[in-house]
């Protein structure tokens, strides 16, 4: 059931999707003009709609739906690669995440999801102008509650607590490793995320000289396939090379083992 407060999307025939937080009032949506939130509280999530005698069908917001329709400044993360990035760091209910490089917020929101309802990702951000537009899109998602955001340089700040995973994206990720190795508990998972090759060797290399193991990096590439009553075929549109992932474990260290 659709309940107050959730962030849905009315889809009309054509694919486009129209996007608000249902409340229990009369509400203008961008686009589409001025809707009776209130009469859609109750209904079945994938419901038939009518507005201004269109038909719709309204659905509940789903990560990779709010993904795809965030409000775009830097490049995002795309939901290919934010899944492979959550599934390698084993992020679950309750784990605590640091997070460097906001951009529009997509990898935030997908980080919060993971770790939702008790969890917590705390996002460190250098540009105010990037923070504004990733703020208001954790905000659609319902999971802000969750999002600790802090301005400064990821290199020195200290973040004052012991966190189960590191995510990087930026341009020089190796450049941090010394200070993410302060708050990431042994065990703790290590991801970078870069576009260049080269960056990937320093990535890697940094990672094995301070200790990490099962280091290894990877690509995402995403063929859609098409369906037509005279045949099915792969699409000639292909999400290829969006960005290099990196992933390494932090031990404990000899001392930690000898002593053990």
């Amino acid at each position: 059931m659709l309940s107050e407060g959730d962030p849905v999307y009315i889809l009309d025939g054509s694919g486009k999707r129209y996007w608000f937080r249902i409340q229990n009032d009369m509400m203008k949506v961008p686009g589409l003009g001025v809707v009776d939130a209130g009469r859609l509280i109750g209904r079945l999530d994938g419901s038939a709609v009518k507005v201004a005698g269109r038909d719709f069908f309204i659905f509940k917001g789903g990560i990779i739906e709010q993904m795809s329709s965030l409000d775009r400044g830097p490049q995002i993360i795309t939901p290919k690669d934010a899944a492979t990035i959550i599934f390698h760091l084993d992020l679950g209910a309750g784990d605590v995440v640091l997070e460097a490089g906001v951009g529009s917020g997509a990898l935030s929101i997908a980080l919060l999801h993971a770790v939702a309802p008790t969890g917590r990702v705390i996002t460190v951000e250098l540009r105010e102008e990037f923070a504004q537009k990733a703020r208001k899109n954790v905000e659609r998602s319902g999971l802000a509650s969750l999002w600790d955001l802090r301005f400064g340089d990821i290199k020195e700040v200290d973040v004052s607590t012991t966190v189960d995973a590191v995510v990087l994206d930026m341009p020089d990720p190796w450049l941090a490793l010394n200070n993410v190795g302060r708050f990431l508990r042994p065990g703790g998972r290590f991801a970078g995320y870069v576009p260049n090759t080269n960056q990937v060797a320093d990535v890697m290399n940094g990672l094995r000289e301070r200790g990490y193991q099962e280091v290894i990096a990877l690509e995402n590439i995403q063929r859609s396939i098409e369906s037509h009553p005279g045949g099915v075929r792969p699409s000639y549109e292909t999400l290829s090379h969006t960005g290099y992932m990196i992933f390494g474990r932090k031990t404990a260290g000899r001392d930690a083992a000898e002593s053990g």
